[in-house]
């Protein structure tokens, strides 16, 4: 539990925190920050020392109330025209049933949108019209395709699925802030994934908060039940 206030005061403060799913799941480490505090340097570190893709995690009430589809959804809708698009379905994910990925947005405002700088700046005023409910503004202020790509949580979060998109999105709603999240996998020198006790002894050297997918999974579920 002190784990967890810990992480959620990181996130509060603007801090990267790192999530490790599980032994049983993809085996892990995200580095994680509440997207309504990201900021160019949070994204320089995450493409610098996390190395993998960087995403923005939506709570899945907000993408109802935007209209933001998951990617598997628009391409079976759009292989009625293109047939191709229906034999890429995702059926064969060795670790999970369904993927979270969604559009991929960048904001009018960006001029190619995959700077830290940009991307930062997108993932940031997304956060801001959230945070402020202003979900017809949505086409106005982005394009797609882009740059930050946004990834639709599961309906209940960690209660039906237990991806670093749930669990992440779960961290941030904890800690009352806005359930939108940017997280980047952490990514080894071997080209596999960081093992777990580098990871540990990353988030060791750079003060930050290192939390399992248990952690999270039930300190939120025996809060909302």
């Amino acid at each position: 539990m002190e784990l967890i206030k810990k992480a959620i005061y990181s996130l509060r403060s603007g801090k990267i925190v790192l999530v490790y799913d599980s032994d049983d799941r993809e085996g892990e480490t995200d580095m994680v920050v509440a997207s309504e505090k990201i900021t160019f340097e949070h994204i320089k570190t995450m493409r610098k020392d996390g190395g993998g893709l960087i995403c923005t995690a939506v709570h899945p009430k907000i993408c109802t109330s935007i209209g933001i589809p998951f990617m598997v959804d628009i391409l079976l809708e759009a292989s009625k025209r293109y047939p191709l698009l229906k034999e890429l379905y995702p059926s064969d994910i060795p670790y999970d049933e369904k993927s979270s990925f969604s559009i991929t947005i960048n904001h009018r405002k960006t001029f190619t949108g995959i700077t830290d700088r940009d991307r930062a700046f997108t993932i940031r005023k997304f956060a801001d019209l959230c945070k402020e409910k202003r979900f017809n503004d949505f086409g106005r202020e982005f394009r797609s395709p882009g740059h930050v790509i946004l990834l639709r949580a599961a309906e209940g979060l960690v209660r039906n699925r237990r991806g670093h998109t749930e669990m992440t999105v779960a961290l941030a709603e904890l800690a009352n802030m806005t359930p939108i999240t940017t997280i980047c996998e952490m990514m080894g020198e071997d080209g596999y994934a960081m093992d777990k006790s580098e990871a540990r002894r990353y988030a060791e050297k750079h003060n930050l908060v290192f939390l399992s997918g248990e952690d999270i999974i039930n300190y939120y579920l025996e809060r909302k039940r």
